[in-house]
């Protein structure tokens, strides 16, 4: 699972990378290159886990999420060595995020990580790509927060800052949320 949760981290990374290179809606569509990859490849994500995985399974979840962070790593330090508009637009992107303070910041991971779930949940149920192909420049025309591909954000923007200490947990616990708010409002 371990080798498989960072090859998760890598798809993910990928389509970072892509948003970096475009930004826009653009880059919206391009970056559900990642999401769709994970979903054919079957290789688990933690926001695409989340919503389905019993709380006694807690430290798997951990472990893929773990896994998923070292794969985007990776690649924002690719991104940040390369520099350029990737690395510029990954400072911008991550001073934005840190203005939204950590209620705004907690919410827009909520509402990623609903769509996020509610796309791999119809991928699972009704085998088809559609609902990751729009669900992700969905949750990224809507302003939301994806706690790794923020990773690669984080790491390419290489402008470390006190405030990524409450920033990150934050993400990764509203993704967490909104991944189980289908799970608790239709009893699954």
């Amino acid at each position: 699972m371990n080798r498989q949760s960072l090859f998760a981290g890598f798809l993910i990374g990928l389509g970072a990378c892509g948003f970096l290179a475009l930004g826009g809606l653009p880059g919206a569509i391009i970056f559900a290159f990642g999401l769709i990859g994970v979903v054919l490849s079957g290789t688990p994500l933690y926001t695409g886990r989340a919503g389905i995985m019993p709380l006694k399974e807690t430290p798997d979840l951990v472990k893929i999420w773990f896994f998923n962070v070292v794969g985007c790593i990776l690649l924002g330090l690719l991104v940040w060595s390369l520099g350029g508009e990737s690395a510029e637009r990954a400072q911008t992107v991550v001073a934005g995020r840190l203005a939204q303070g950590p209620w705004r910041s907690f919410l827009r991971a909520v509402g990623c990580g609903l769509i996020i779930d509610i796309a791999v949940w119809l991928y699972r149920t009704r085998q088809s790509i559609l609902p990751v192909l729009f669900g992700v420049p969905l949750f990224i025309v809507c302003g939301f927060y994806h706690s790794i591909a923020d990773v690669v954000y984080i790491v390419a923007a290489w402008n470390w800052t006190p405030d990524l200490i409450w920033y990150y947990p934050i993400i990764v616990l509203g993704n967490y949320a909104g991944c189980n708010i289908r799970r608790i409002t239709l009893g699954q």
